[in-house]
């Protein structure tokens, strides 16, 4: 069902923030040296936020209720670039694997400081390339 515009732009004014705090969370995690589940779990959940408002810009309507942001952005018939594409496919296990046990212990091991370190600059990266295809849309 598609919104009437005074209503997508509330919502995408709400996504946006919402994708906003969700990073300064995860800057405020590594901080704490929460690296692990924590931290990437709210980098996942800005790109999550982000895709989402981006997906409401361009449908006019609510994304499906889901969290696999490669999906996403196939119903939008709007797949990034194979770079940005490998990155979600990455950042799509902070929030789907870490959920489940035999996963995290695995993970655990992965997500060092430099790893999450990392994700943190490609989770700017990756919200400003959306939060502006919203601006420029």
């Amino acid at each position: 069902m598609k919104l009437i515009r005074e209503e997508q732009k509330k919502w995408i004014s709400h996504f946006q923030k919402e994708a906003k705090e969700a990073y300064e969370t995860a800057k405020d995690l590594f901080e704490s040296k929460r690296y692990h589940y924590d931290a990437l779990f709210f980098c996942h959940l800005a790109l999550e936020k982000a895709i989402k408002a981006y997906f409401l810009k361009k449908e006019g309507k609510f994304a499906p209720p889901v969290h696999d942001l490669i999906f996403i952005l196939k119903k939008a018939k709007a797949l990034p670039d194979k770079e940005i594409l490998e990155k979600l496919a990455e950042a799509n296990m902070f929030n789907i694997r870490a959920r489940y046990d035999d996963y995290k212990r695995e993970f655990y091991k992965k997500a060092t400081k430099e790893y999450a370190q990392r994700w943190l600059k490609e989770t700017k990266k990756i919200l400003e390339i959306y939060l502006s295809k919203i601006q420029n849309a």
